[in-house]
């Protein structure tokens, strides 16, 4: 997992990432606005993003990625507790609103929890068929037997599961798995992804020709 912090308070930001990486979890932290990718790079997980930012506002940012189409799941964090603040981002297009000061236990609960509705799983355990995932302990199992995957091969599965049915760019995966060492190449991907298929069954991920993968839920 890859989680784009968005926050210009030092301490918060660094204790953010700080925890993430405890939990094994991959972060960038940009402090403004005009740090951040354009729309169509943004290529994180999920996003923390602050409503206060030195060069403009969280809110702000928030309505112009929806207009653009950006669906990754987006998380406000803000000192900001009025309802209509909270109703305002909420309606705005973000997945869940924390108000300052919070517990960073429940932050990462809630972003687990997001991106589990974007998978569309009721639980911890996401459920394909035979095949069963578990992301917060980086375990799989198939048919009940636990399946031995690298870390490249578990990350690569778990970016594809999150988007059952919807095509992710291999530049896209490429990027995901960036966070664990090197940068990877094309072929580097399809090395990982031959061997993930080799031990989760070929007909889980199907090929889209020169554009990227697709899980089959």
């Amino acid at each position: 997992m890859h989680i784009l912090i968005i926050e210009d308070d030092l301490d918060l930001g660094a204790g953010l990432q700080q925890a993430l990486r405890v939990e094994g979890v991959s972060s960038q932290w940009l402090r403004r606005i005009a740090d951040l990718p354009l729309p169509s790079c943004i290529e994180a997980d999920c996003v923390l993003l602050d409503l206060s930012l030195p060069d403009g506002a969280g809110q702000d940012l928030l309505a112009r990625w929806r207009r653009a189409g950006v669906t990754v799941p987006i998380i406000i964090m803000t000192a900001r507790s009025a309802l209509a603040d909270r109703l305002a981002g909420l309606d705005g297009g973000a997945d869940d609103f924390v108000v300052k000061p919070f517990e960073t236990a429940e932050l990462l609960s809630r972003v687990r929890a997001v991106l589990r509705r974007y998978a569309r799983q009721a639980s911890e355990v996401w459920t394909f068929g035979t095949l069963q995932i578990e992301p917060r302990s980086y375990a799989a199992r198939l048919d009940g037997v636990a399946l031995e995957l690298s870390p490249r091969e578990f990350h690569l599965m778990l970016a594809l599961a999150r988007e059952p049915g919807v095509v992710v760019p291999k530049g896209v995966l490429a990027q995901r798995l960036e966070p664990l060492g090197d940068a990877l190449d094309f072929g580097a991907v399809e090395v990982h992804m031959s061997n993930l298929r080799r031990k989760i069954g070929a007909a889980r991920i199907r090929t889209v020709r020169g554009i990227g993968y697709l899980f089959n839920a």
